[in-house]
């Protein structure tokens, strides 16, 4: 293991597949990991636990763990991540659950808190990383198209619930300043890197970069701020965005250019299903150059066998070179 990256303290921000794909490369080399998870998820498994039981929503906090297990014990992160087949409309069926939600219910249940409960899980699984939801309570993502419409609620966003071709302009919490666990704050504060991305820009970033005491601990930090760019555009949500497209996002939510890196997958060779409806993400180097000053640092990131993600190891071994 390279004692410089693993002495390092390294903040990740986000959620979903994106994060959970960076963790499996990061947890064979890092070895004071920290990840901050949105708490605005409320559709599938994790939004009917939200809204059933009155939790906050684990569905972020366990793709993460499931992707920390070791890769010795695959088995054990499938199972995590199984998900029992059926409709979910039936509130007191198991149908459609991820039995790491349930897991996570239990706990919460039985220890009569949510920390508590991740410690719990934590623990099962021999996880050593520092898992926190971004926000102490529960917050409704919204957002205002470009064609001014107003739209409500994480899943509506996440499953392009809105009339093409308008796309997002901007997002929003509800509340707007929700209360912050000090671990979190503390956590950016004292970060040697901080890593948002990759994964879905306006459901899995920015709800967390825009909670107003995360942003400004952010601004403040003096951490290496990176930036993963997604290997393909998600359909609605970033149609036909270029990096600098994603930048702009950022800096029109935070007021600022956030970054001081950015990660980018530059092998475009891998044919993209077309049932997908994803395309690559242009570069744009002449607008990136003119618009923003950002180190950029070009690799093979993709995943050959899914292109719509990044490959675990290609990522981790670009990080391991130039953090």
């Amino acid at each position: 293991m390279d004692n410089r990256i693993s002495s390092k303290k390294i903040v990740c921000v986000g959620g979903g597949v994106g994060t959970s794909n960076l963790l499996r490369g990061l947890k064979n080399f890092a070895t004071n990991l920290t990840i901050i998870t949105s708490m605005a998820d409320d559709g599938g498994s994790s939004g009917r636990l939200r809204k059933e039981y009155d939790i906050m929503p684990p569905g972020d906090i366990i793709y993460c763990i499931a992707s920390l297990i070791p890769d010795s014990k695959k088995e054990l992160s499938e199972l995590l991540l199984y998900r029992f087949p059926g409709e979910n409309e039936a509130n007191t069926a198991i149908d459609g659950h991820k039995l790491g939600n349930l897991i996570m219910l239990a706990e919460i249940q039985r220890t009569g808190d949510f920390y508590k409960a991740i410690d719990a899980v934590k623990r099962i699984f021999s996880i050593k990383a520092e898992l926190l939801p971004a926000t102490d309570e529960h917050v409704q993502l919204s957002a205002i198209t470009h064609d001014g419409r107003t739209i409500h609620s994480e899943t509506t966003l996440d499953l392009a619930l809105y009339s093409a071709p308008h796309g997002l302009k901007n997002i929003f919490i509800t509340p707007t300043h929700p209360v912050v666990n000090k671990r979190v704050i503390d956590s950016l504060i004292q970060a040697d890197v901080i890593i948002s991305g990759p994964g879905d820009l306006y459901t899995n970033q920015l709800p967390v970069l825009i909670v107003p005491e995360i942003a400004e601990a952010f601004r403040l930090s003096k951490a290496d701020k990176i930036f993963i760019l997604n290997t393909a555009n998600k359909p609605f949500e970033t149609n036909n965005f270029t990096l600098p497209d994603y930048l702009r996002a950022f800096q029109d939510h935070l007021g600022h250019n956030p970054f001081t890196k950015v990660y980018a997958n530059n092998n475009f060779s891998i044919p993209i299903p077309s049932k997908y409806q994803y395309d690559y993400i242009n570069l744009d180097h002449m607008r990136l150059n003119r618009e923003f000053k950002i180190e950029l640092i070009e690799a093979d990131l993709v995943n050959n066998d899914f292109p719509l993600y990044h490959d675990s190891k290609k990522l981790a071994d670009a990080l391991l070179k130039t953090l």
